[in-house]
């Protein structure tokens, strides 16, 4: 059974930086494409960024664009997401995701989720 377990959340002040890790476990790491959502009080959960396992292509959120980064280091099975630049709007629970598909992106029908990451980020 595939497991997720994310890392590096925690407080920060607007335009400050944090880099999530994403720990994967209990499957192939290299045919999972992998996502980075993230959840705030009161607001659907949204995808961050996205990344395919076939062909490297990614998605980000108009939001986050050019101030957020999703990479993979496949030989440690890891996931980051480098958040620079961050606004306090960017606060909020931030999962990793994983699913088999080749073709999945920036939906939230993945198959494994992580428990979820705090990010707070103070004006």
């Amino acid at each position: 059974q595939v497991q997720l377990a994310e890392s590096g959340g925690g407080l920060v002040q607007a335009g400050g930086s944090l880099r999530l890790s994403c720990a994967f476990s209990g499957g192939t790491f290299t045919r999972h494409t992998v996502g980075w959502f993230r959840q705030a009080p009161g607001k659907e959960r949204e995808c961050v960024a996205a990344m395919r396992w076939n062909d490297g292509s990614t998605y980000y959120a108009n939001s986050v664009e050019g101030r957020f980064t999703i990479s993979r280091v496949n030989i440690k099975d890891t996931v980051y997401l480098r958040m620079n630049r961050l606004e306090p709007e960017d606060t909020a629970i931030y999962y990793c995701a994983a699913d088999p598909s080749s073709w999945r992106l920036d939906d939230n029908d993945y198959a494994y989720w992580g428990q979820g990451t705090q990010v707070t980020v103070s004006s």
